[in-house]
């Protein structure tokens, strides 16, 4: 499991760390780790043309102790000193020595759109909103160049607590992170501003608690949650899932949600619903009733929304069910917050962006921005778990405790009925027995799994995602 942990907790394990080994021990396991880096993206160090943008904290130490490190190898590095008199003095002395040279910022620009490297030491862990406007500049020149950008543990002007950006922000190739990630690593929006993501252990993971501030499954997290029937099983020890969902004007999202159950683990799936016909012509095996959700028979597990219009009547019956349920799509507008929140059961909340906003009373760029806090204010409100879609996808607790973020999505699954297929798979894990966190985060990684698969570089619709399931859960599996 990959984990991330806050600013002030990271500061706290460093502080211990430094503590136990000798002065600059620290500092120069993160240069060499960066050096390394910068060198394997290089290719060839020898004659290369390297710019390393210096700010006043830490982060600029590395980035001139690391630059000293390339100098020695026969790069041809500048360090652009911000602030020049608040740089890091033993890391200036060491690329002096390397042959190493150093230019004000108003001097940097021409160097840096030349460069074939440049490495972003401006601003620390520590810095809060975007870039300086002293420091903007640089930033824009390097992503004008051509040059190969390389952030010292996080790209400047990104938030690391949050993942938000409120300005300019440098835009890096490659992230260099020391000891753990970060949030803001593995959040959106700066997530994007960070590239591909390199973590050099430092020590840390002797001192850092147990419990991160987010965390990532990877393939063998996910295996280990999923459901693997026994030779006493049946379909109804293996869990039943109900599904109301679809209209007659949305009969689709009926057909998709089932979609995904079927291939979530339960045992049967039963439909509610006015899309009985579109159901059962496509998945005969599927259990249908017309008796709405509370005669429909026995079931570990509820999905209702996708795709329900304005029919507010089965969604008040799925809610007083003493079972796990997954609201999503129409069922969140019609969900009462207060029936929600004196569920005793699980309940699990799947929104989209423009969904979690319209819950919240603010505008969707709101939620887009701080997707970490908008999705803790919704758990927090509503007492549900929380499974906030898009670019990353995050499920959170109403409980507090580490936020899960999916790192298997793509841009592809932004196609319509994607959603439902994710409900259906999601409240067929609820109903094997997953809790509402393990179920929302399983199906998501499953799910952007298949998402990968079945888009393969080009553009699939809601039912090759569905298609692909199988296979994203064997190669979890494996």
């Amino acid at each position: 499991m990959r984990t991330a942990y806050s600013v002030e907790t990271v500061r706290a394990a460093e502080r211990e760390l430094m503590a136990r080994l000798p002065d600059g021990a620290l500092m120069q396991r993160a240069a060499a780790g960066l050096a390394a880096a910068c060198a394997d993206l290089l290719g060839r160090v020898y004659g290369s043309r390297v710019v390393v943008l210096v700010g006043s904290g830490d982060n600029g130490g590395d980035a001139l102790y690391a630059g000293a490190r390339l100098a020695r190898r026969g790069a041809g590095v500048t360090a652009v000193l911000l602030a020049p008199e608040r740089a890091h003095a033993g890391g200036l002395a060491a690329l002096r020595r390397a042959g190493g040279t150093t230019v004000r910022t108003e001097d940097a620009e021409p160097l840096i759109e030349g460069a074939d490297l440049v490495v972003d030491g401006i601003v620390g862990i520590g810095g809060q909103g975007g870039l300086r406007p002293d420091a903007a500049p640089l930033a824009a020149a390097a992503e004008r160049s051509r040059a190969a950008v390389v952030a010292v543990d996080l790209p400047s002007g990104v938030d690391v607590d949050t993942g938000e950006v409120r300005g300019v922000a440098v835009r890096a190739d490659l992230t260099v992170t020391f000891g753990t990630h970060k949030p803001g690593l593995l959040i959106d929006p700066a997530r994007a501003h960070a590239g591909s993501v390199r973590l050099v252990d430092i020590g840390l993971g002797d001192v850092l608690p147990d419990e991160p501030e987010l965390e990532a499954l990877q393939h063998a997290d996910v295996a280990c949650l999923l459901p693997v029937p026994t030779a006493e099983s049946d379909k109804y020890r293996r869990g039943v899932v109900g599904i109301a969902a679809g209209s007659a004007r949305y009969p689709g999202a009926a057909v998709l949600a089932v979609s995904g159950a079927l291939r979530g683990g339960a045992g049967a799936v039963r439909y509610v619903g006015p899309a009985a016909d579109a159901v059962i012509a496509r998945f005969p095996e599927t259990l249908v009733s017309d008796q709405g959700p509370r005669h429909a028979g026995r079931v570990q597990a509820w999905v209702v929304g996708p795709g329900a219009g304005d029919d507010a009547s089965a969604v008040g019956e799925v809610l007083s069910a003493d079972v796990p349920v997954l609201i999503d799509a129409d069922g969140l507008r019609l969900a009462d917050v207060g029936a929600v929140r004196s569920r005793t059961a699980p309940t699990l909340m799947t929104p989209h962006a423009g969904e979690a906003a319209a819950l919240l009373g603010v505008a969707r760029e709101e939620v887009e921005g701080a997707r970490l806090a908008s999705a803790r204010e919704l758990a927090a409100r509503y007492g549900a778990t929380v499974l906030l879609k898009g670019s990353t996808t995050l499920v959170a607790d109403p409980g507090g405790g580490p936020v899960r973020v999916n790192p298997t999505g793509t841009s592809w699954l932004a196609t319509a009925g994607s959603g439902d297929v994710l409900s259906g798979l999601a409240g067929s894990l609820l109903a094997s027995g997953l809790s509402a966190s393990d179920a929302g985060s399983a199906a998501a990684y499953l799910h952007g799994l298949a998402g990968r698969f079945a888009a393969d570089g080009a553009p699939a619709g809601a039912h090759d995602v569905a298609e692909a399931l199988p296979r994203a859960w064997r190669d979890v599996c494996r």
